[in-house]
């Protein structure tokens, strides 16, 4: 596959690791931008890329493409001091000035209440800020009036309750900055519903979506530490509360970035977990944004090496197509992608692009790189406000993600591959299948159907585990507050391997079996349906050690990113009653797991305890290398609706 990005040759002596530095940035952006010249409009208002159109429509999709190929064009202009050898702001200057023109043949569609038009504003204000010398002081003073017209159907519109708020805060203040009416209620109301969603230890949910379920994913990055911060950079002298609020966001940050890069593993690849993944690469923008305003754990040398991994891990693995970025993760794959999402959509990647404007002789840049904390040791750490436990091997650089606290749930709904799994990985995705298999565990009614996992409670846990509950229920219209039957599971890990334990109520007798799936992983040709399953070069397994008589391969094509034909593998056991443990031994690692429980019989090391109140599980790998798990079961499974998280 062509990309049609040529990029300089590698700097191995300042970037051991992935050879590229500043000059390899300033290119990507030039490339990129360069390739999309070709899908302008006549008037340069839109960037018209073929393709499934969002559910805004294609007009809109249009003005997606311009709003975000100019945040890449200003963050590389600005950082260049200006510099701009290929003339790119001279199309984006053309372009805004016939978007912008009412009734005018490429005018853009108004901003309006909870309309995509607000989102691509943001950017084009942002981008505005930026450049302001070399394109909105170059503007008629007739001309800002009427760009200014089109930005104040923000003011007059409201947004959705979550990360939009943000977009409103944006743009208000370039209106204020410029000298125009803007709408200040929305700039103190934005960042007053940041607070609301502050968890704690840095994250952020992306908004509240009524008290029923938790959203944590990559936009508590990518957005809510990344606006509020250039909010307060550009609100600085104007508005009272910039400098307070920039304190907050670096404290924020620093605490954040604690985790975040833990999200990355050493092949560049990003945790696959969450929405609008094809942005892929702008998870790197909060790295850029610690070192800007002294709020990372990082050395300079570990940042730039984690932002270009990632940059450099889908330009080399085939993320674009003839220099264009597809709906996908490396190539094109739409299941994965949500109604929102147009064919411009993945240039949300130029937020990346901020640590342009640190300068040329910043530490992130003149550093030497070093490898990142992943690459270094092993680590485990629970993230107490997501409820999720980080776990990496520096092996074979491999970061996962055990979830106890992201759901993403609507009441009621189906279950969401991208939040509801109890695993995620930088080098696996999950399978987007009607039924869930992979890194779920199920129960099985009569009729074989598996139960989905319904809004996640917590549980207290031992330290380094984490544990939570679920009301399983088995299609779209079941309401889990009216469920009998209650799921609680618990995890630890060490070494590539995690110990999971499963507490099952289930009065009702049609429920017979139980299924805990393991990793998946996908290639170009069938995995062998038996043992350890390896795609050369990944190997993961998942073994019985309680309650389990069963075992099998789930298999089927075009349900991965990663690959045509993906395989999973799974273990069944039957109930023993209304209250019934399980327990399986998860592994997954870039070579054959060293321990392997045996064949037949428990293993001899394993112990697990049910009391009733609380369950426990120890399990000896070896000599040095215990897993346990314990976990409170204090929460009653009927009337779900009365509990208070």
């Amino acid at each position: 596959m062509a990309t049609a990005i040529t990029m300089p040759a590698p700097d191995f002596n300042l970037s051991p690791i992935t050879g590229w530095t500043r000059e390899h940035w300033v290119a990507f952006a030039d490339q990129q931008l360069l390739a999309v010249r070709p899908h302008f409009s006549p008037l340069k208002a839109a960037i018209r890329l073929g393709g499934r159109p969002s559910s805004s429509g294609a007009v809109s999709d249009g003005l997606e493409g311009f709003a975000r190929t100019f945040l890449l064009a200003a963050f590389r202009v600005a950082g260049e001091q200006g510099s701009d050898p290929f003339g790119h702001l001279d199309f984006y200057r053309e372009g805004l000035l016939h978007g912008t023109q009412n009734n005018g043949p490429e005018a853009w569609l108004p901003i309006t209440d909870r309309s995509q038009p607000m989102v691509e504003a943001a950017s084009v204000v942002l981008g505005l800020q930026l450049t302001k010398p070399r394109l909105w002081d170059t503007l008629s003073a007739a001309q800002q009036d009427r760009v200014a017209a089109w930005l104040r159907g923000s003011s007059r519109s409201t947004c959705v309750d979550n990360n939009w708020v943000l977009f409103q805060v944006m743009i208000a203040e370039f209106l204020a900055g410029a000298g125009f009416e803007y709408n200040a209620a929305q700039i103190g109301h934005g960042l007053d519903r940041l607070d609301d969603w502050y968890a704690g230890g840095g994250w952020y949910r992306d908004g509240d979506n009524d008290g029923t379920g938790d959203f944590f994913d990559y936009y508590c990055g990518w957005a809510m530490h990344l606006y509020p911060i250039l909010w307060a950079e550009f609100a600085a002298g104007r508005h009272p509360q910039a400098d307070h609020r920039l304190e907050i966001s670096r404290r924020r940050l620093a605490t954040f970035l604690e985790d975040h890069v833990r999200f990355f593993g050493a092949n560049g690849a990003p945790m696959f977990q969450g929405r609008s993944l094809i942005y892929r690469y702008a998870a790197v923008a909060p790295l850029f944004m610690g070192e800007a305003i002294g709020a990372t754990p990082l050395a300079p040398g570990q940042t730039r090496r984690i932002a270009s991994g990632a940059a450099k891990y889908f330009l080399d693995n085939g993320a674009y197509d003839d220099g264009l970025p597809s709906l996908g993760w490396l190539g094109a794959f739409e299941p994965m992608t949500q109604e929102y999402s147009g064919p411009a959509s993945p240039y949300w990647t130029s937020k990346a692009f901020v640590g342009l404007l640190l300068p040329a002789d910043h530490p992130v840049w003149t550093a030497v790189e070093e490898p990142s904390p992943l690459e270094a040791a092993d680590g485990l750490k629970h993230a107490e406000a997501p409820n999720y436990l980080l776990h990496s091997t520096a092996a074979d650089g491999i970061a996962r993600l055990l979830n106890h606290g992201s759901d993403k749930y609507y009441a009621p709904g189906p279950d969401d591959p991208l939040y509801r799994r109890l695993a995620y990985s930088s080098h696996t995705a999950p399978l987007f299948t009607e039924h869930p298999v992979d890194n779920h565990f199920a129960l099985l009614n009569d009729a074989g159907t598996p139960s989905r996992r319904s809004r996640i409670h917590r549980l207290p846990a031992g330290p380094g585990q984490a544990a939570s509950w679920h009301a399983p229920v088995w299609n779209d219209a079941e309401d889990p507050a009216d469920s009998d039957w209650r799921a609680a599971t618990g995890t630890a890990a060490a070494g590539g391997y995690e110990l999971r334990v499963h507490a099952v109520e289930a009065p009702d007798s049609s429920i017979l079996a139980v299924r805990d799936g393991g990793y998946a992983l996908a290639g170009d040709q069938p995995m062998p349906s038996s043992g350890v399953l390896a795609d050369g070069r990944l190997h993961t397994a998942i073994w019985p050690l309680h309650g389990y008589t069963d075992s099998g391969t789930y298999q089927a094509q075009g349900v991965s990113p990663f690959g045509a034909f993906a395989s999973c593998r799974y273990l069944e056991g039957r109930l023993s009653g209304e209250r019934s443990c399980f327990a399986s031994l998860v592994y997954l690692g870039g070579e054959p797991p060293a321990w392997v429980p045996p064949a037949v019989g428990p293993p001899p090391a394993f112990e697990l305890f049910d009391d009733g109140a609380s369950v426990s599980a120890r399990l000896a790998l070896g000599p040095d290398q215990v897993l346990e798990v314990e976990f409170a079961l204090e929460v009653p499974a009927r009337n779900l609706e009365r509990i208070l998280r």
